[in-house]
């Protein structure tokens, strides 16, 4: 059964978190960080895939989006205390994590501030810190990318106004829509998979999360363009990083730097891979990556 169990938490500081999962509650448990502006979602094939492994796939609505309560000037590194109380509430004593594009600062910060509690860290498509010293945040983006962070870094005021005109085109768009207000941002392996069936999961997907309210698309932009609030190199645990050439969302250099600044990190950069080929066709090697680590079994 792939239908996931809803939750809804109450976090230490009042706030409440929506929290969705499928797969066996004694089982391995791998938290997943999705990428802005999703809320809370888990594609078909990754909950089918994480079942056929033995892995119980546990995700939430970072704070802001869907029923999460919005958590006011919130940096990169608050999703650790988040995942840390989701995880005491679903009695989960150790878990694999992974992030895809704006999900992938998050699940470092997990890596970075939860020790050995975080078994193996995964990052695909993940933005570097904005600040990163010896890396052009912008360059390679596509136009669409550059405007946003480029109206997120002077404020929310302006970051407000400008994805308020975002979304009103995307309220009742369809894949066609989507496709063409992201055109920018699309590459030839992108455009393919949302041309897939696919596609639409990942559509609906997106433009819920956009749908729902802006604040938490707000608060994740003027989270990554401020300092995150840990040092990636903390990490201690295993580490992937997955970055495609293809990619006009978050260009490859973000990854050629994490790889070249993280220890030890795991660095599969991809020729042939674009950013939503990452969450269409990649994830499958991660969870069996991650089921190694879990359980020991090679």
């Amino acid at each position: 059964m792939t239908t996931p169990t809803l939750h809804l938490l109450a976090l230490s500081d009042g706030r409440l978190l929506e929290v969705a999962e499928v797969g066996d509650p004694h089982a391995p448990a791998v938290v997943v960080h999705n990428g802005t502006p999703f809320a809370l979602a888990l594609l078909t094939e990754h909950r089918r895939d994480a079942l056929a492994r033995g892995l119980r796939l546990i995700t939430y609505a970072r704070p802001g989006y869907g029923r999460s309560t919005r958590d006011l000037g919130r940096s990169v590194a608050s999703a650790a205390s988040d995942t840390a109380q989701l995880a005491d509430a679903l009695a989960v004593e150790r878990f694999a994590t992974w992030g895809i594009s704006g999900g992938g600062p998050h699940a470092l910060a997990c890596g970075a501030l939860l020790g050995e509690r975080v078994v193996a860290v995964a990052s695909l498509a993940g933005p570097a810190p904005f600040d990163a010293v010896g890396l052009d945040f912008l360059d390679g983006m596509g136009q669409d990318n550059i405007d946003e962070f480029s109206a997120a870094a002077q404020g929310e005021q302006a970051i407000t106004a400008y994805l308020e005109a975002q979304a009103s085109s995307l309220r009742d768009a369809d894949v066609d829509g989507l496709t063409e207000a992201m055109g920018s941002l699309l590459s030839g392996p992108d455009r393919a998979v949302l041309a897939s069936d696919l596609g639409r999961e990942i559509t609906t997907f997106m433009l819920g999360g956009a749908r729902d309210g802006l604040h938490g698309w707000i608060d994740d932009d003027l989270a990554f363009v401020k300092p995150w609030g840990f040092d990636p190199v903390a990490i201690q645990s295993p580490l992937q990083i997955w970055q495609g050439e293809q990619d006009l969302m978050v260009p490859l250099s973000h990854g050629q730097w994490l790889a070249r600044h993280m220890i030890d990190a795991d660095a599969r950069l991809s020729a042939q891979d674009g950013h939503l080929t990452l969450y269409a066709d990649r994830v499958a090697d991660v969870h069996a990556w991650m089921a190694k680590h879990l359980t020991g079994r090679g």
